[in-house]
């Protein structure tokens, strides 16, 4: 599972929708079009692209906090939390999290899952503060006994950083790492998925831009993920692996607000059972009860 933070799909809109202005080489190369409201559902060459309604009945913009309890988690978590709520997981959440994620779920199997992100120091300085305010990922691995992977994870190949090439680390956070194309970072997470039953990783750069922040550093980060999704497609060995890529709510794909929209989230499917989970997920509920029908 790849999940990208904030990535709706949006209107055919030149002016305002990135991928409509800018151009992206994983809608134009691998579906042969860019999804948008009046075509949301795209299937080519066994890879799906529809949309996961993350509003779920509930009025308001879909947050990030309950939206992603709801991937992870497989609940409406604004309904049960009776709001859209976020940045961080509501705390009456917490208690589902730490039974019902999904990486705890492949854990009970005697499975092996895996968060392939990795942390800088100042990140595990934060923690042993004493401060508890985390993402719903760092929250389900702390509460799962997942280990998180730091910078000599990264080193050894066996993690990726947040920005995949760890160019951000080195320039914000003073690290000397090599500097990887995100074509080396897609075949590293492509290589830690073939080595283990489940395995997450998590681009959250996109929601930053789509909030208007470190748009210095726009053509970059869009054109990493671009060419880091492309070759995770293309290079899928779609008869031994099952990918999902999934979003928690719009924002990147109206650049015109700063704020999330009510747009549907973006999802692809793509290897075994891609048309089951394509045909089976409707809203972010429904994200993880597909994968644990289809892929365990």
């Amino acid at each position: 599972m790849i999940f990208l933070d904030g990535v709706g799909i949006g209107k055919k809109d030149f002016d305002s929708n990135p991928f409509f202005k800018y151009g992206f080489k994983t809608f134009d190369k691998i579906f042969g079009e860019t999804p948008n409201l009046e075509k949301s559902h795209i299937e080519r060459n066994n890879f799906y692209l529809f949309p996961s309604d993350a509003q779920m009945g509930v009025e308001g913009l879909p947050q990030s906090g309950t939206g992603q309890v709801s991937i992870f988690c497989g609940i409406n978590a604004p309904k049960f939390v009776g709001k859209h709520f976020g940045p961080f997981p509501y705390s009456t959440t917490i208690p589902i999290i730490a039974e019902r994620n999904i990486l705890k779920y492949y854990k009970d199997k005697n499975k092996k899952a895996y968060f392939a992100n990795a942390y800088p120091k100042i990140f595990f300085d934060y923690i042993k503060s004493g401060k508890t305010r985390l993402s719903a990922t760092s929250l389900i691995c702390k509460l799962t006994d997942i280990k998180l992977n730091g910078v000599s994870q990264v080193r050894n190949g066996k993690a990726l950083t947040a920005e995949i090439t760890n160019e951000r680390w080195n320039k914000k956070l003073n690290y000397n790492l090599k500097v990887i194309k995100p074509e080396t970072g897609a075949r590293r997470l492509l290589r830690l998925a073939f080595q283990n039953d489940f395995t997450l990783y998590e681009f959250f750069l996109t929601d930053h831009l789509g909030h208007g922040r470190i748009v210095d550093e726009f053509d970059i980060i869009y054109n990493n993920i671009d060419r880091f999704l492309f070759t995770i497609l293309d290079e899928l060995k779609q008869d031994d692996m099952t990918l999902i890529i999934c979003s928690d709510h719009g924002n990147f794909e109206d650049l015109s607000v700063k704020t999330h929209t009510k747009n549907p989230a973006l999802t692809i499917t793509a290897g075994l059972h891609a048309k089951e989970l394509a045909e089976s997920i409707k809203d972010l509920s429904d994200i993880k009860p597909s994968i644990i029908k289809y892929c365990t």
